[in-house]
């Protein structure tokens, strides 16, 4: 039959096991002295009893420690609780101390006679014990709490942001959709060669819009694929009048950020600015192994539904900072330059 040993927090055991140990030698030696140490019969027994005594005695304060705690667990009841803690574990203890100071003078063996001084001496150092017990068992269920509310916390948070990651994914304009068929249908009036190459290219465009849906992160080089096909989609219905070059290194291929990221930023230029064959719009990608460059000059559109793409970019921006990797967005009266930061290869991404 298992005693299961009462649990305050959690770490009884441990204490009981450090405390016990030390306590049985020095109490030990306090009554029996030196013969303690150099007679092998006296130190097994003594060391036995004693260690059998201060377990059962650890016990029971525990067991009233864990009643107390259940009877009182508020807060604002914490220095009461303390308080008749350590009252009721003095009172405990002095009785187990009595008990076995006048235990001994009943073994032959140890040749004992009660000694008033070194009981009062013993009762204050296991007074003083038993409060520093108390204050560091109380010390370690307070840290076992909040590690544990901590916990909770992040994963609160973290379940939290990944439910505001999927609430800001990046969503296609329905004017893209409606604009891209009425260019599809003017070039199969006019070049059906033409036309199923447009078809190709927005397939691929809606494929990866779909396929990425989930993806919290994909490849610079995927994206950039995407966006070739994009643009594409986009020069067929705007001519000369949308220029976008891109010019990115090798090396930072391999580099993450969120799918669909380009889109949303090259939405936003086109769709907030006049674009025509005498004004073109010129949008250029750049960057390094950290950044990519977005840079757009400014010819705003008299009228325009400026909130709603803007609203678009505000989530991308969103995005990045619920994945700690803030977006900056510089505005002048010609240019507008976007900076978005990349992830390495197999980083982490702290949500």
């Amino acid at each position: 039959m298992k005693v299961k040993t009462p649990q305050y927090n959690g770490k009884d055991n441990v204490v009981m096991t450090l405390v016990v140990i030390p306590f049985t030698i020095i109490i030990n030696s306090i009554i029996l002295g030196s013969q303690y140490f150099f007679n092998w019969k006296i130190f097994l027994l003594a060391t036995v009893i004693t260690f059998i005594a201060t377990c059962i005695d650890f016990m029971l304060c525990g067991f009233i420690a864990v009643a107390l705690k259940k009877r009182f667990p508020e807060e604002s009841r914490l220095f009461l609780r303390l308080s008749l803690m350590i009252f009721t574990f003095l009172l405990i203890s002095g009785l187990f101390l009595y008990s076995l100071f006048h235990g001994f003078e009943l073994i032959d063996l140890f040749n004992y006679r009660f000694d008033e001084n070194a009981f009062t001496w013993s009762y204050y150092a296991l007074g003083i014990s038993n409060i520093f017990i108390t204050f560091l068992m109380e010390g370690i269920a307070r840290y076992k709490d909040w590690k544990q509310n901590w916990m909770e916390t992040e994963r609160l948070n973290e379940v939290y942001k990944q439910t505001q990651l999927n609430g800001l994914k990046s969503q296609v304009n329905p004017h893209f959709l409606f604009n891209s068929l009425n260019s599809l249908s003017g070039l199969i009036q006019d070049d059906e060669e033409k036309a199923e190459k447009f078809l190709d290219e927005m397939s691929k465009v809606y494929r990866y819009m779909l396929r990425n849906d989930n993806e919290q992160l994909v490849s610079l080089a995927t994206e950039l694929s995407f966006v070739r096909s994009y643009v594409y989609v986009l020069n067929t219905r705007y001519g000369s009048g949308l220029q976008i070059s891109i010019d990115i290194k090798e090396s930072s291929l391999d580099k993450l950020l969120a799918p669909l990221t380009l889109q949303v930023v090259i939405e936003n230029s086109f769709s907030l600015n006049i674009v025509s064959k005498s004004t073109p719009l010129h949008i250029h990608i750049s960057g390094d192994d950290n950044r990519l460059v977005i840079e757009n000059n400014i010819q705003p559109k008299t009228i325009t539904d400026a909130l709603d793409f803007e609203a678009g970019l505000d989530n991308l921006i969103r995005k990045y900072e619920l994945l700690n990797m803030p977006v900056s967005v510089n505005d002048n009266s010609a240019q507008r330059v976007i900076y978005i930061p990349l992830f390495k290869q197999k980083e982490e991404v702290a949500i």
